[in-house]
């Protein structure tokens, strides 16, 4: 028998793995590919940012970039090769739906620093870039996508922001830590029954016969977590929903290198950052003029880039960047997202005792991987020692930045947060 059973070695499940073996529990994580990071974490842009739409979001996040930032000090084993933070900066260029002062107080309250530029100090830092208003977004088909400006625009840069280089080493890292620390991982392992008595999870079983006896299970699979939802007959009390979103992420060649911040540029719809070795690397943010791609089976997921999502992407990133070439040739990666009704993860514990979900990550939970760990860690030990998790939330205190996580905030059965985006951004 071992104590936790997780499910998922994306970089989610792996950060959690590695705090629950540091605590001294006994860990296997199964996952269905051939090793750690192979599934959505391996398509994300792995962007490191703090702008969200909630004290507890940016507190997360704000203490979650310094874990990147001493990135072997938080693994705290030798493991070889190390993904890398490269601390870029990132301006959020201003949009008409979410005006920066509407959620700069939050920055203020928790300490992110931050610069607030206006269109002139825009051109300046980022040279090249067209400081034209377009919003809203439009589909290029639209002959209002091509019509002149209509103002100008700034934006906050955070200067702290950044990116990893390599999301799916930064999840074979972690996965190694936690085995270091005595996890057990199991990989081409499929996931067939959660079995329970007496409202309480008792054992997992694989497709192949195995079963494993265990008093903790862990949903962190990823865009796969519904179905593994329903095999453990959870979800009745969501108020929350989570489904698979299929995206993709363009990766263009920049002849001269892109040496600028990131870019979040919800105003036309893109975001886009610098790629090792000066190409650039380009999404999006979901615009209401684009349809979203729900998918029933993330396994059936065409993984070839679409000519059509390739130019609308990068044509919107050249607006903003008049030198961008738009290349004739589709180059990227596609990912299924784990998409929340509101575009916040859901930490929590379910109505199946010993049963745990770290879900609908939504494409934005990449940043908070190292924190993560930490907070289902504590949660499941709060929860298990008695404490009722519902009626009067944990509050997890940031082991860094000292700050104080409410983590009813990430609750399953939460009131949606109607101060969203709507998007990848959160």
């Amino acid at each position: 028998m071992v104590d936790v059973v997780v499910v998922g070695a994306g970089v989610i499940g792996s950060s959690i793995a590695l705090e629950l073996a540091r605590a001294g529990r006994k860990v296997v994580v199964l996952d269905r590919a051939p090793g750690a990071g192979q599934g959505s974490t391996s398509a994300s842009s792995a962007v490191v940012r703090f702008n969200f739409s909630t004290a507890a979001g940016v507190a997360m996040a704000w203490e979650a970039h310094f874990g990147w930032r001493d990135w072997a000090g938080h693994l705290g084993h030798d493991v070889g090769d190390l993904a890398t933070f490269r601390r870029s900066g990132l301006v959020m260029l201003d949009v008409d739906a979410a005006p920066r002062g509407s959620w700069l107080p939050l920055f203020d309250e928790l300490g992110v620093p931050y610069e607030e530029w206006d269109s002139a100090t825009l051109a300046d830092r980022v040279p090249g870039i067209d400081t034209g208003r377009y919003w809203p977004p439009k589909r290029l088909e639209d002959e209002e996508f091509w019509a002149d400006t209509r103002g100008t625009l700034g934006g906050v840069y955070t200067p702290d922001a950044g990116y990893v280089s390599d999301p799916s080493l930064a999840a074979v890292n972690l996965a190694a830590a936690a085995a270091a620390e005595g996890a057990r991982f199991r990989f081409r392992a499929t996931l067939a029954d959660v079995e329970k008595s007496g409202g309480r999870v008792t054992a997992v079983r694989l497709a192949d016969g195995t079963r494993i006896a265990c008093g903790v299970v862990v949903n962190a699979a990823g865009p796969w977590s519904g179905a593994v939802n329903r095999l453990a007959g959870v979800g009745a009390d969501f108020t929350v929903g989570v489904r698979p979103l299929r995206q993709e992420v363009a990766h263009v060649p920049v002849p001269a290198g892109y040496r600028g911040p990131a870019v979040a540029d919800t105003d036309l719809g893109t975001y886009f950052r610098g790629e090792v070795g000066g190409d650039l690397l380009v999404g999006g943010t979901e615009p209401e003029c684009d349809p979203l791609r729900w998918v029933e089976d993330p396994d059936a997921v065409d993984v070839h880039p679409t000519a059509a999502v390739f130019e609308a992407q990068v044509t919107r990133a050249a607006r903003r960047l008049p030198e961008l070439a738009v290349p004739n040739r589709a180059r990227g990666v596609v990912g299924v997202y784990d998409v929340a009704d509101d575009w916040t993860p859901i930490y929590d514990r379910t109505d199946l005792g010993g049963f745990y979900v770290a879900i609908g990550t939504s494409g934005n939970q990449f940043k908070n991987a190292p924190v993560v760990g930490q907070v289902l860690a504590e949660l499941i030990d709060r929860v298990e020692n008695g404490a009722d998790h519902d009626a009067s939330p944990v509050r997890f205190r940031a082991p860094r930045t000292g700050l104080e996580l409410d983590l009813g905030a990430f609750s399953r059965r939460r009131k949606r947060n109607s101060a969203n985006s709507g998007t990848v951004m959160g």
